[in-house]
């Protein structure tokens, strides 16, 4: 999988954003959803905009409203810079949002969070778009288009580390609660996958195509998380430990 780059991008005015207290871990719900034939805008809501994921996916007081403005703000400032990326990207209302919750190790107050939108073409398309201070302050993207060609029924996003790990912006201080998540690309056959992180174990949200899990560290963590994929009547399809791919320690 290649290397992801994180670009910074041209200020764009503040927004107001507010937050609700609480963990989050109450609305991480283990479900389910059946892959079908109309992708990620069979969800969609009545109003434009990125449609939402699986119920549970939008922590730490983060409305469906703050994500979407959000996510709109990233693509725009990436479309306004100079990048050869800047039209290949799309449009917010392109992207289903899988997640969003505080950047890791920050504080609600600042109003830091991520939001992860993913999209059906190109294949496997996801941004992970950063929010500071209601400013989009930068974009990191990836497709499965990258992905190794033995690559099994479950493929972690690699290079989404800043999901679970302390920024270089936050000099590796983990600040806890730690706010984590992990997310990647499921096969059909996986009907269930399992985040191990920080000696807490997560069942992760399935839905067209995607898993993401998350939760609060409460302790640091000494490595990095552990994931697991099922199929039918409980079999083992895919165990992070035997990919070579997925790196085991944390920096």
């Amino acid at each position: 999988m290649a290397v992801l780059v994180l670009v910074s991008l041209v200020a764009v005015p503040a927004g107001a954003y507010s937050f609700v207290g609480g963990d989050g871990e109450r609305v991480a719900h283990p479900a389910v959803r059946t892959p079908s034939d109309t992708g990620p805008k069979a969800s969609a809501a009545t109003s434009s905009g990125p449609t939402q994921f699986a119920p549970g996916q939008f922590l730490d007081g983060i409305t469906h409203a703050q994500a979407s403005a959000g996510l709109k703000k990233c693509l725009t400032a990436e479309r306004v810079a100079p990048s050869a990326r800047r039209n290949a990207l799309g449009e917010a209302d392109d992207y289903q949002i899988i997640l969003a919750a505080r950047s890791s190790g920050g504080s609600t107050a600042g109003g830091s969070f991520h939001v992860v939108g993913v999209r059906e073409h190109p294949a496997g398309t996801r941004v992970v778009c950063d929010i500071e201070n209601g400013e989009a302050s930068g974009i990191s993207t990836g497709t499965s288009a990258d992905d190794s060609p033995d690559a099994g029924p479950v493929v972690p996003d690699v290079n989404a580390a800043e999901l679970f790990q302390p920024s270089a912006s936050s000099m590796g201080s983990w600040k806890l609660p730690f706010r984590w998540a992990v997310i990647g690309t499921v096969e059909p056959s996986v009907t269930k996958v399992s985040v191990s992180y920080g000696g807490a174990t997560r069942r992760a949200v399935l839905d067209h195509g995607w898993f993401v899990a998350s939760g609060l560290l409460h302790q640091q963590a000494t490595t990095a998380p552990r994931i697991k994929g099922y199929g039918a009547a409980g079999k083992l399809l895919y165990d992070s430990d035997q990919d070579k791919s997925w790196a085991r320690t944390l920096p």
